[in-house]
């Protein structure tokens, strides 16, 4: 797992089976570290470099849950824009794997034309 990019994961703490990324993230060639909100800044500091931070909101959040996870992206794109470490939202694993999946492309591909 050492060798593996690592995918941090923050969500509400309520995760059901069929929403979990992980499973995913691993057939995508990453390791994932799914934690609550509330832990989600002393977890990134473990973490030295994370491929990318997705931040899965729940399908059916309130407006202050929502609000909370926003300011969250806003917050974290500004603190990892030097190292260009992508933030995602969703709602959904799919599509949480399809956007990272997109992301990490468009960098790669960026980089090479440097």
């Amino acid at each position: 797992m050492n060798g593996m990019q690592k995918v941090l994961v923050v969500d509400n703490g309520e995760r059901a089976p069929d929403s979990a990324l992980s499973a995913e993230l691993a057939g995508m060639g990453y390791a994932s570290v799914t934690t609550p909100f509330e832990a989600a800044d002393d977890v990134l500091a473990l973490i030295p470099s994370p491929a990318a931070v997705v931040l899965q909101m729940p399908r059916h959040a309130n407006w202050t849950e929502r609000k909370r996870f926003l300011e969250l992206a806003t917050r974290l794109r500004k603190t990892l824009a030097a190292s260009h470490t992508p933030v995602i939202i969703t709602g959904e694993a799919s599509g949480a794997a399809t956007m990272l999946q997109n992301e990490l492309s468009a960098q790669v591909v960026a980089a090479a034309e440097l």
